[in-house]
């Protein structure tokens, strides 16, 4: 039985364990923390619960294609609920749109906003779910760790055909012509923390995405996902040692030998890394890895920006608010680039999390939790150093735009506990490299063959997953890339 040593319990981390424990492989996680999952983590507190960072769930199928695939029912360890209004959208001006999944609820709403914005909206998503399906089944499905897959003519005919060099914003804007329906669009382009006004036009597939597949909760919050994979690896006899911390990964030229930890080594001929990419090239590695991902080569890529989020734990719970809400303010497009640019906007456009407004599990009768969202700069900007007093600055800051929306005037004498999380806790605790929040950038020039790959061409038997390597960030993206690379290393033990 081949043997797996897996650096780090995110999803990443457990999703490739389930999938290979079901081809055969022995496999065991060593995650340094108390807790699986990584970023997609839980803070209990009190009387509240609240999911760490992530909470929007596009494509349930993805989700669910891990169970399928190796034969469980998911109805058995996941509860998902559908959602009827994707998000609920609050402007500056005090008006609203309820972005909803039912097509006919939907194109009701924008033809009451403007004649003919439907048909641009319908044509928008036709287009850019053409963009998801080519880009899915010729970029994302794949390895990409062999430069052929690129550069052919169907790869390269797929990639003329998604028009992908105009940016988001300027797409965006050839397509919609109601600005508050654009402005939505735009924010949510920078779901994985890019810019939308600099960064390619294929990630308006994202808002194209949570119309045409809808959102989903999952009951209990969306730490439940990470039990459930606990659940699933520890059925399929796997191994997972929390509070392991992994110092170093043991290569011996050109060939892998495990990894070392601060009592023990563990050998093994094949290793997964989940850790960050780039911290793991600057720090578990004792000697300098080959171009074209060297250390030297990771201090030259793009990286993505960070986020601030606080949490709210409320004595009341708000009818005004749907599961997910955003809120687009004055001077949007400065409020955007701001954290680009090294900048803490002077209007903040945030995202909302509230669970409780579909879920009574969260909080005890009676109260409610709420997660508010920030895009921020990360720390390669040494303009902020998130001490106690500029985090008490944007958490003012937070407050008083919150009570900006119709119905949460009172909001902050209702706050009973409350929490938050900086860039630097990212770094200090995930080893998110810089703080960022979404690994390296999705700049074209650091997607498909040109982001780290999932298999070291140095090193026999060291893969990698992750937001930093192929295919990218977004924990549906994950949870594809490791189908992915458990195939791959299926293929590379057991070709014969």
């Amino acid at each position: 039985m081949k043997s797996v040593i897996i650096i780090g319990g995110g999803v990443g981390g457990l999703c490739t364990a389930v999938r290979l424990l079901n081809k055969g492989f022995k496999v065991t996680v060593l995650e340094k923390e108390n807790t699986l999952g990584g970023k997609v983590n839980i803070i209990k507190r009190n009387k509240f619960k609240f999911d760490l960072t992530a909470s929007v769930l596009m494509t349930p199928d993805i989700y669910i294609s891990i169970f399928k695939d190796i034969g469980k029912d998911y109805k058995k360890y996941i509860n998902f609920v559908k959602l009827d209004t994707l998000y609920r959208v609050n402007y500056y001006d005090n008006t609203s749109i309820d972005i909803s999944y039912d097509s006919r609820t939907m194109i009701n709403t924008l033809e009451d906003i403007q004649d003919g914005l439907s048909k641009e909206y319908i044509d928008f998503l036709s287009e850019s779910f053409k963009k998801y399906s080519i880009s899915k089944s010729n970029f994302l499905d794949k390895d990409m760790i062999d430069i052929k897959e690129v550069i052919n003519i169907n790869s390269m005919s797929k990639l003329i055909e998604l028009k992908p060099f105009s940016s988001s914003s300027n797409y965006i804007s050839s397509k919609i012509s109601n600005e508050k329906l654009k402005n939505y669009l735009i924010f949510k382009s920078m779901y994985i923390g890019i810019n939308p006004y600099d960064s390619s036009n294929l990630y308006t597939l994202i808002p194209a995405i949570s119309q045409l597949y809808g959102l989903w909760y999952i009951k209990g919050g969306f730490y439940e996902y990470i039990r459930a994979l606990e659940k699933l690896i520890y059925e399929l006899n796997g191994s997972i040692k929390l509070n392991t911390r992994v110092d170093e990964i043991l290569i011996d030229e050109s060939r892998i030998l495990g990894v070392r930890c601060k009592d023990k080594v563990y050998e093994s001929n094949i290793v997964i890394c989940n850790a960050d990419y780039p911290y793991a090239i600057k720090n578990l590695f004792r000697y300098n890895l080959k171009r074209p991902f060297n250390k030297e080569n990771i201090d030259k890529k793009e990286l993505s920006c960070s986020v601030f989020i606080l949490y709210l734990g409320l004595n009341k719970k708000y009818k005004e608010l749907k599961t997910h809400n955003i809120y687009i303010n004055k001077n949007f497009k400065e409020s955007i680039e701001a954290p680009f640019k090294g900048e803490i906007p002077k209007n903040l456009s945030l995202y909302i999390y509230y669970p409780s407004h579909i879920d009574e599990s969260i909080c005890e009768d009676g109260y409610s939790a709420l997660n508010i969202m920030v895009r921020v700069p990360n720390l390669t900007y040494k303009n902020i150093n998130w001490d106690e007093n500029s985090t008490k600055k944007i958490r003012n800051k937070i407050i008083e735009t919150l009570k900006d929306l119709n119905g949460l005037e009172d909001i902050e004498e209702h706050i009973e506990d409350e929490e938050y999380l900086t860039p630097l806790d990212l770094e200090e605790k995930f080893n998110a490299y810089k703080g960022c929040a979404f690994g390296l950038s999705h700049k074209l020039k650091q997607t498909a063959y040109l982001r780290p790959h999932i298999k070291s061409k140095c090193i026999n038997g060291l893969y990698f997953i992750g937001s930093s390597t192929h295919p990218g960030n977004g924990v549906s993206v994950i949870i594809d890339g490791s189908k992915v690379l458990s195939e791959l290393i299926y293929k590379d033990y057991f070709n014969d």
